[in-house]
């Protein structure tokens, strides 16, 4: 018997011995093409080269490409279990020709394959044609040999390919094996067609011509070939079975179903193990690819494969999550021609146990509130469409599942019912966030989510992509089109672009097309939580809602904004080690120069404590720890010791970060719940440095941080500084701090100097004194007065020059006042026997007002207050003789 693997190899040796190119299988999802949700077909890599936007890698190529159908117009999931062919994944084998050889060649490399390298009889194949292709007709005659009979012109669509309404086309030819008389059925075109006597095997696309929009077509400059046969067919027919669940890799998968449940594959536990090797097959390779289980786009597809098969387990009588260890048996089967099952196998086992687990408890209690629902029903009854939904919404069972474990007992769902229950949850969601204040205007996003659904980000894994625009929003409202200058708001069904949430900013970009659009994309946003929206304008062109775009995301400024915030996460972890496990983050902004960090600490860090925080960071990002990414319940990621970020929402699943070094006992470094983008490597964000730590709040600290180019930056001007510092000090930049301590010191100490030589002079009383502006002791109205203007005076000064100037005068008034950058410190001074008839703060407080101040205060005997305007300081000492003119009159 030749195995499955020995059949790929084959085609793609004797392709390479025809000069192609041996291309490597494409992953599962393309992102180049907005129109697919997985690669369904061989030649969906090549799509872009049989167009001309990209040159081939080859005049020639083959592959064996991995494809998947499960979601849109190619969905086969219900099928599969059930029949001979049908599979969720599966393996296309093809040989392109990009405008080198043409029909002859290709029939004949089809006709040689099959019945001279891998020996089929000629009497068992049969050949179609487009029944105006004359050309392919003859081609079979004269190649092939075969009878007129066995070459039939087909003239339906089956047989004339299109890329789409527009662009490359073509007729096909299929060919077809004859599995024998013992098998029902009749050839293509007969009326027993549809019978699984006569198999198609392999079919040659002859792209000839151009469709034009008028429904002509013209022909192409560079005809070319596409051609598809389908390994798991060939398969069959080459080790002599006619269900393709009868080969060597589905016989291997099943018969390790087989020995982890104790059921054999026979009777009606048939279907289950059929069902669950197959969606083996597709789960591994989808999460081999990138894609993880989610409640949205391809996510939901892949979880709704997974669950299929999980409840197909249950079926079988499983006690124990099954589907995580049947992944070394698929590793075992397919792992050498696809490493990347063998890189991924740990993720693999590590979600299909975390969803099964998850799954049999939402199973478990699903069923038992079905049968509680339902126990009445016989056969014929229909479950109410409310109660499905609240299995649906409370109870997270999927409508889907509902069916299916309703439709053993003959009893329906009322899929009206429950898509009214749905509506009217979405209505009371939208009427809530009217209530919330939110501009009327906004209610666009719940028009678009509820038409087009979610965006789907595939901006984890890469920074471009392609998508088609299903909404431009300008002012509020949906427009058909935006021309050149205007700007406006683009939604396209899937992007890489991430949209501001959880601190992240939102990416910056370009969106553009090869026709000659191109829209300047200045931030991405994330309304509802669920659409990703550019915000930008167009440059140049025009863009229409339909139109399929290029996204490509600033890889740069993204690269900076990933630094920033996986530094966030190291710097939590520091912060944590370093002040205690009362710190927990309280906010957070993440841009792509910068990045500041709110947390609860009741008082400033010490330089000494964030000179710490910063080597631990930086000894992290020095180890360069690869980081990692899974998914999880929130319960069982902060069981596991994730941290839950301040703010923040989650769902059903989060996204759990890992990053750094384990240490005393810890898993990780660093372990938090986070949707955001993040770097690959510790060692990308390459150096943080703390440029500062503030209040924001009662118990609550700012740090403000760089990593990367801008720390350097930082680093490097205050090193410029201190070298300015230095060379103006004439001192080098290890002794400009000795050098400028010592020079304060001296500063202090003749300031010192210089207020002790003020207050001696002022104290002599030398009204000639250039630093004093004095009048003469005086009497008013029988009390003696003396006031003073002194400049340089350091304020404190003032209370001893006045007690000596009381000592002086035994009895009367005085009052000083000090002037200083151009402000007055004023101050007056009772001598005790005159308390009784002049109060001091009333006396002090008419010299202030003369300074332009307000306020001040002290005791009967003794006050001061100041002022701003300094120049008006002899006013202030006249402002107080008045006043107690007027008191002594």
């Amino acid at each position: 018997m030749t195995s499955t693997n020995d059949i790929r190899r084959s085609f793609l040796d004797y392709f390479a011995a025809a000069d192609h190119a041996q291309v490597a299988s494409a992953p599962l999802v393309p992102f180049s093409d907005p129109t697919l949700m997985f690669v369904n077909a061989g030649m969906v890599p090549f799509k872009n080269a049989f167009t001309g936007l990209e040159t081939p890698p080859s005049p020639r190529a083959a592959s064996s490409q991995k494809c998947v159908r499960a979601g849109g117009k190619h969905n086969d999931l219900d099928n599969v279990g059930y029949t001979a062919r049908h599979h969720t994944f599966f393996e296309m084998l093809g040989n392109f020709s990009f405008g080198d050889y043409f029909k002859e060649q290709a029939i004949e490399h089809a006709w040689n394959l099959l019945t001279r390298e891998w020996g089929l009889p000629a009497d068992r194949l049969t050949a179609t044609v487009y029944h105006t292709d004359d050309e392919a007709f003859d081609l079979w005659r004269k190649i092939s040999g075969l009878p007129e009979e066995r070459i039939i012109r087909i003239a339906t669509a089956d047989n004339f390919w299109s890329m789409g309404d527009t662009g490359p086309c073509g007729p096909c030819s299929e060919i077809f094996y004859d599995h024998g008389e013992h098998i029902w059925g009749g050839p293509p075109g007969s009326p027993e067609e549809d019978g699984d006597r006569f198999v198609e095997i392999w079919n040659l696309v002859f792209m000839q011509f151009e469709q034009q929009a008028d429904g002509s077509r013209e022909a192409l400059p560079k005809p070319s070939i596409d051609t598809g046969m389908g390994l798991e067919r060939i398969a069959a027919v080459l080790q002599g079975v006619h269900d393709n669940y009868d080969t060597d890799t589905f016989k291997a998968l099943i018969a390790a179903g087989e020995s982890l449940t104790g059921v054999l594959a026979q009777g009606d536990n048939t279907a289950s193990h059929r069902v669950i090797a197959d969606h083996l097959r597709s789960t591994g390779f989808l999460l081999a690819d990138g894609v993880l289980p989610s409640n949205e786009g391809r996510g939901y597809v892949l979880r709704r494969i997974m669950r299929r098969a999980m409840r197909h387990a249950h079926l079988l009588g499983t006690a124990e999550p099954l589907m995580h260890r049947l992944v070394p048996a698929l590793v075992t089967e397919m792992g050498q021609a696809y490493p990347e099952l063998q890189r991924g196998q740990a993720l693999i086992e590590e979600v299909l146990e975390r969803e099964e687990t998850q799954f049999r408890r939402t199973l478990d209690k699903g069923l038992r509130l079905l049968d509680e629902a339902t126990g009445a029903m016989g056969e014929g009854g229909t479950l109410d469409g409310a109660t499905a939904f609240k299995l649906y919404d409370t109870y997270g069972f999927p409508y889907d599942l509902t069916e299916d474990a309703l439709r053993s007992r003959g009893i329906a769902v009322d899929r009206t019912g429950f898509d009214s229950a749905m509506a009217q949850q979405k209505a009371a969601a939208r009427a809530a966030w009217k209530g919330s204040g939110d501009s009327a205007s906004e209610e666009v996003w719940f028009d678009i989510a509820d038409r087009e659904g979610s965006t789907e980000f595939t901006g984890y894994s890469s920074t471009t992509g392609e998508g088609a625009v299903i909404a431009i929003v300008r002012d509020g409202a949906e427009v058909e089109s935006a021309s050149e200058g205007e700007s406006v708001i683009l939604l396209t069904n899937q992007t890489p672009f991430y949209g501001e949430s959880g601190g992240q900013t939102g990416d910056a970009g370009r969106i553009w097309t090869p026709e000659g659009l191109e829209f300047a994309v200045e931030t991405t946003n994330k309304p509802l939580g669920r659409l990703h929206t550019h915000v930008g304008r167009v440059t140049k062109g025009a863009v229409k809602r339909g139109n399929t775009v290029h996204l490509e995301v600033d890889a740069p400024r993204r690269d900076r904004i990933r630094a920033n915030h996986s530094s966030t996460h190291l710097l939590h972890a520091a912060l944590r080690d370093q002040l205690g496990e009362h710190v927990t983050q309280k906010g957070s902004l993440v841009a792509d120069d910068r990045f500041r960090f709110d947390f609860s600490h009741p008082k400033p860090l010490t330089p000494e404590e964030i000179a710490a925080i910063e080597a631990e960071v930086n000894a992290e990002i020095r180890a360069n720890e690869a980081v990692q990414t899974r998914l999880m319940t929130p319960d069982d990621a902060v069981a596991a010791g994730a941290l839950a970020l301040f703010g923040e929402k989650y769902g059903d699943e989060v996204r759990v970060l890992s990053m750094g070094t384990g240490r005393e006992g810890r898993r990780n470094y660093s372990v938090e719940l986070c949707g955001g983008i993040h770097v690959e490597a510790t060692g990308d964000i390459g150096l943080f440095k703390i440029v500062s730590d503030s209040a924001v709040s009662s118990g609550v600290r700012r740090i403000e941080a760089v990593t990367g180019e801008a720390a350097r930056q930082w680093l490097g001007a205050r090193d410029q500084a201190l070298q300015a510092i230095a060379g103006t000090l004439r001192t080098s930049p290890d002794e400009a701090a000795a050098r400028v301590e010592a020079l304060v010191e001296e500063r202090k100490k003749l300031e010192k100097e210089l207020a002790e030589a003020r207050r001696a002079l002022a104290l002599a009383g030398d009204g000639a004194s250039p630093s004093s502006e004095a009048t003469a002791d005086e009497d008013i109205g029988g009390v003696a007065y003396s006031g003073r203007v002194i400049e340089g005076l350091d304020p404190k000064d003032l209370r001893p020059l006045l007690d000596e100037a009381k000592k002086r005068m035994g009895s009367g008034v005085a009052a000083i006042c000090a002037v200083n950058d151009g402000k007055g410190a004023f101050a007056v001074a009772v001598t005790d026997d005159l308390t009784d008839r002049f109060d001091a703060v009333a006396l002090m407080r008419a010299g202030v007002e003369a300074l332009g101040g307000k306020g001040g205060g002290g005791r009967v005997d003794m006050a001061q207050g100041g002022g701003p305007d300094g120049a008006k300081a002899a006013g202030a000492i006249a402002a107080v003789r008045e006043t107690l003119a007027r008191q002594s009159a």
